[in-house]
């Protein structure tokens, strides 16, 4: 056994875990929960614990064990083709630090048990978080284990305190809107993925300014808030076909709702692009196999996966970033969805 020293700001001995118990009047079953990151613990006895901690500090005794050599990779929900790029990434990292990935989906996990159990009881060399609406008290539970984590493609704004890796959405957006208004087409929709999401809202806000740049009016009718899944490309696509003055051309969120946009069409009887232009967001393989090609914006999603990889290792070793924040570059994808718009 040997004893890892955390120095107390006061300069003071640091307490053990019974005598933080004492003071904080709970268990030291309860104490011991707070200082692994574990769940079942009240957030008030939770704070009142970390304050002890942060005061006298915490002489705590471990065993030397080996840490789980392994990158975690926690997705909110494993569908379609976006997961597979970002496995691709991180795996190929892994292979070159000899380490092992190992894949959650936080989707359906039962109330009653917190969802990072099982990751926290893994202890791996690093977490990356994956479109992901961890809180703050879970993402606390991740550092006072000392485990790295990155954020990658984060679902809202990742601040300054954890590292993250993103792409440049409102670029995409902008992209993708000029790439139409250049076609020709004044008509333009938008589907975007959930109201939430730092990325949905950069697009959004990229279309946005590429209408007002063209000087084309922003109409409130044209835009649909979905969730970047096929199904609501599909039903999204279909009111906006409805409408008594339909768009000439749908930008979508995600490939995902393209292949939606696609079905909509189909059963309104257009074809793409001759009466409708379709452009998506991602650049997901299988589309590139679409009847037509789609025309998409292209998110390096594997070359993100490896950079969060490589930072996680870095970070594993102790030693700094040389950056907090990394952003890739989006680009335009054209393909056979597109066109100018019927005279």
């Amino acid at each position: 056994m040997t004893a890892i020293e955390e120095p107390p700001a006061s300069g003071s001995e640091p307490l053990t875990l019974a005598q933080l118990a004492e003071l904080a009047g709970v268990s030291t079953a309860t104490v011991s929960k707070v200082v692994n990151g574990r769940s079942a613990v009240a957030p008030q006895t939770r704070a009142l614990v970390q304050g002890l901690i942060r005061e006298h500090g915490y002489r705590r005794q471990r065993r030397r064990v080996n840490p789980a050599v392994g990158l975690e990779v926690l997705f909110h929900e494993l569908a379609g083709d976006y997961p597979t790029e970002i496995i691709k990434g991180v795996a190929e990292v892994a292979r070159e630090h000899h380490l092992a990935v190992t894949i959650s989906d936080l989707a359906g996990r039962a109330t009653e048990r917190d969802r990072l159990d099982d990751v926290l009881n893994r202890r791996p060399t690093g977490v990356i978080a994956v479109f992901s609406s961890l809180t703050e008290d879970q993402r606390d539970r991740i550092v006072e284990r000392k485990i790295p984590l990155v954020l990658l493609d984060p679902l809202g704004d990742p601040g300054p305190r954890f590292p993250s890796v993103g792409a440049g959405n409102w670029n995409g957006g902008l992209s993708a809107t000029n790439h139409l208004l250049e076609l020709g087409h004044r008509r333009i929709a938008i589907i975007t993925g959930p109201a939430n999401s730092l990325s949905s809202r950069a697009r959004l806000d990229g279309y946005r300014a590429a209408l007002d740049t063209g000087g084309v009016r922003v109409d409130p009718e044209l835009i649909s808030t979905g969730t970047f899944r096929i199904q609501d490309g599909l039903e999204q696509a279909r009111r906006l076909l409805r409408l008594p003055d339909p768009p000439t051309a749908i930008f979508a969120g995600n490939d995902g709702q393209a292949v939606g946009v696609y079905h909509a069409a189909h059963e309104a009887g257009l074809r793409i692009p001759e009466d409708l232009s379709v452009i998506g967001f991602d650049d997901m393989p299988p589309l590139r196999w679409a009847i037509p090609p789609l025309t998409t914006i292209r998110q390096p999603l594997t070359e993100m996966a490896a950079a969060a990889s490589r930072m996680l290792v870095t970070l594993s070793r102790g030693e700094p970033l040389t950056q907090h924040r990394v952003e890739f570059a989006t680009s335009l994808v054209i393909r056979g969805s597109t066109a100018p718009p019927k005279a």
